[in-house]
Parts: structure tokens; sequence; C-alpha cells
């Protein structure tokens, strides 16, 4: 039987970033939980547009955060063989930790853009300045030197 092909450094190095992200996980989920409250207060409070729209752009921030490191769990639990090897990754995805990692991370990333659909309040446009009026009536808007 042929012997597997060691890990690559570039698995390994994405493994190891992998995890970390994961690690943090927990905190990022509280901190998104936190801006979460925050829009929502805000809400409740009649903050006005620029609040408003301040403190989505913030839950957007946090909820894509918690939504990598997920996917970061997800590829972690996977193990740095997965990188490298398609197989090897395909028949893990079947695991129940990993399909737990997953529909987490499918959860967030479908939170995250049903917010940015409609949670996030529009900022009315801003008008472009526009060339000053004429003194006169009959002047022109432009002068030749």
């Amino acid at each position: 039987m042929a012997k597997r092909a060691p890990v690559s450094p570039e698995a390994a190095a994405k493994y190891d970033a992998d995890v970390a992200l994961a690690e943090r996980f927990d905190d990022l989920f509280d901190q998104a939980r936190m801006a979460e409250q925050q829009l929502r207060a805000a809400q409740a409070d009649g903050a006005s547009l620029e609040e408003l729209h301040r403190a989505g752009k913030h839950l957007d921030g946090a909820l894509t955060d918690v939504m990598r490191a997920a996917f970061a769990a997800q590829r972690a639990e996977i193990g740095p063989r997965g990188y490298d090897d398609r197989i090897y990754r395909r028949k893990a995805m079947a695991t129940a930790p990993v399909r737990a990692w997953t529909m987490e991370a499918e959860r967030l990333l479908t939170l995250r853009e049903s917010h940015r659909l409609t949670g996030i309040v529009r900022l009315p446009r801003q008008p472009v300045g526009l060339p000053e009026a004429p003194a006169s009536p009959g002047a022109p808007l432009t002068t030749k030197p």
C-alpha cells in the first residue's frame, strides 16, 4: 500500500491560521450579538439615519467576521490534509462535526446577506456641487478670458 503524502507547508500554514481564527469564534459571535443589540436599541430610540446606518454597517462587519470564523472552524475540523487532498476533504465534509460547522457558517452567511439587503439604512444621496447661479438672469454661466 502506498504511503500518504506529507502535508505541505502551505497547507500547514493555512491550517494554523484557520485554527487561530476558529478559536476566536465565541468572542466574535458575542461581538455580533452586541452589535445587533446596539442596532435594535438605536431603532427603538428613534436614532437618526446616520446613526442607524453606522450601527447597520457595524453589525455587517461583525457578521462577516463571525461567518469567516465559522468557515475557518469548518476547515480546521477537516484538518490540514483537506487543503491538499480533495478526496479527503470530501469525505471529511460528510462527518457530523464538519456538517455542524457548515450549517452554522451558512446560517451566518444567510443572516449577513439578509441584513445587507434589508437591515442597513440607506442614507439619502448628497447633491453634487451645483454651479453657482449667475448674478443676473441674462448673464452667461461662464466667462471667457
